[in-house]
Parts: C-alpha cells; sequence; structure tokens
C-alpha cells in the first residue's frame, strides 16, 4: 500500500542551519499494516510522514501509495486518499462549524466538497451511530459547534473525520501526545477499534515506548533521518521497553538522556 523508495530530505541546504532530515530511506507497508514509529527528537519522524503527506517535496527518491506514484503530487491532491491526524486537536477541524458539517465535509472527501445541498435525515443517522461508537456523548450534539469541545472530543473527532471515507494510508502524528492521560487511552483504544475494524494501513508516530509495544503488527525506529530497526511478528510482541532503550543507546552511542522519549517509558 505504501512504497517510500530511498526519499531524501534536505532544509536549508548550503546554509548554517543545513539539516539533513531524510537520508535516502527506504519504507514498504503491506495493505492492512499498522506501523508504529520512534525515535528521539529530530530522527525524522514527523519529515517521513510530511513527506508522504506531501507537505513538502522530497529531493531526491520516490514515494508511491496504492501503486500510485505521488511523489509530485500536491499535498491537497493526495488529500484525496490519505486520513491524517496531527498532535494539536485544535488542527483537522473547523471549529466554527457543527459536529455534522465537519463529518459531511469528511465524507464530501475527493468530491467537490459543497453543504449546498444540506444533510440528509440518512446521513444524521450515519453521523449519531458513528459518533455514539466513541461514547463521549457528542452523538445527541450534532449542531454544537467543534470549537466548544474539548481536546480529546475533537481529537477522537478528527480521527472519526479521517477515517469516515476510508482512507488508503492513514497517518497519525503523535495524535495522543497533546492528551491528558486518560484521554490519551481513550483516543488510542479508538484509534485500535477503528483502524482493526476498516484495516486499515496505519503509520503511527509515537514517543510512548509501550505503546508503540503494544500496538500494530509493526515497529520501526527511526535515528538520523534514516530507519534503523524494523520488528514485526512474535519478535515485537516479545519487545520490552528496556530492549527498544537498548537499540536506542547503540544507534545514539547513549546520548539520549533529554530525550523525550525518557519521559514516557
Amino acid at each position: 500500500m505504501l512504497e517510500v523508495i530511498n526519499i531524501s530530505k534536505t532544509f536549508n541546504p548550503g546554509t548554517v542551519n543545513e539539516k539533513k532530515a531524510l537520508r535516502g530511506l527506504n519504507l514498504t507497508l503491506a495493505d492492512g499494516d499498522f506501523v508504529t514509529v520512534i525515535g528521539g527528537n529530530g530522527a525524522g519522524k514527523s519529515t517521513l510522514l510530511n513527506a508522504i503527506a506531501g507537505t513538502w517535496r522530497v529531493d531526491e527518491g520516490k514515494i508511491l501509495i496504492d501503486g500510485r506514484d505521488v511523489t509530485m503530487l500536491s499535498e491537497h491532491k493526495r488529500a484525496a486518499f490519505l486520513g491524517r491526524v496531527f498532535q494539536d486537536p485544535m488542527n483537522g477541524t473547523a471549529a466554527t462549524m457543527g459536529i455534522e458539517e465537519n463529518l459531511a465535509l469528511a465524507l464530501r472527501r475527493g468530491h467537490r466538497r459543497t453543504l449546498k445541498s444540506g444533510i440528509v435525515n440518512s446521513e444524521r443517522k450515519l453521523y449519531r451511530d458513528l459518533l455514539a461508537k466513541l461514547n463521549l456523548g457528542l452523538e445527541n450534539r450534532l449542531t454544537s459547534k467543534v470549537g466548544l469541545l474539548s481536546g480529546g472530543q475533537r481529537q477522537a473527532l478528527t480521527l472519526l473525520m479521517a477515517t469516515l471515507e476510508k482512507p488508503k494510508l492513514l497517518l497519525l502524528d503523535e495524535h495522543t501526545a497533546a492528551l491528558d492521560p486518560k484521554t490519551a487511552a481513550k483516543v488510542l483504544e479508538t484509534t485500535e477499534t477503528i483502524v482493526n475494524q476498516d484495516r486499515l494501513t496505519t503509520l503511527m508516530i509515537t514517543h510512548n515506548m509501550r505503546d508503540a509495544i503494544h500496538i500494530g503488527n509493526r515497529l520501526i525506529m527511526m535515528n538520523d533521518g534514516q530507519i534503523i530497526y524494523d520488528v514485526s511478528g512474535e519478535e515485537k510482541k516479545k519487545l520490552t521497553v528496556e530492549d527498544l532503550l537498548h537499540k536506542f543507546a547503540e544507534a545514539s552511542g547513549g546520548s539520549f538522556a533529554n530525550d523525550r522519549m525518557m519521559l514516557t517509558k
């Protein structure tokens, strides 16, 4: 479903601020893979997701989604078959619009987006049924402005919107990092349910090593713009946090004492 072939990305080339964010990175995801991505700050995790999403073009290499070469496609055009949830709950929704209006726009992804014809009752029933599964009481607040929701409610809604029209690939960029632990656990539980139910091919960045181990069927670790560890199946199930710390220490020369990964063991 995803092929990332030898991609590289350098920011501010030729200046004192030059940063090689991706270095000849290769990655392949099979249909239905749920891959967690960990690594230290500046490892290239978000740069990888942004490259796949088309936020910026890579300097070298190719990106294929479901066999289609999207390397030169704009972010707007790639959005037709990508779902994405950002770290900030304020992204991904229109704060001044109602819950049902946000969902209606998401349902029309890949088509001409307009609410001119209105939202019919059968559509509202679909939204109520989907929202009820979140157990957040949102099914009874369809006309409430999204800006009035809590961070957790808004992030759960964003996740629902990103998967309403089944995307070829779901990108989750530390989508629970800005939430309190209880709310983060709820959103993560919802994520697993939706991904497994629809068998969505998913790439999820996290700083929480326990989550990275226990969620999904595959884990990759990044460092200095490259993938340094790729594990799946039974080997992944047997991993411990200590194993990951050891792998990370080997790759970084042990210089990770202040890294945010250490805060979420």
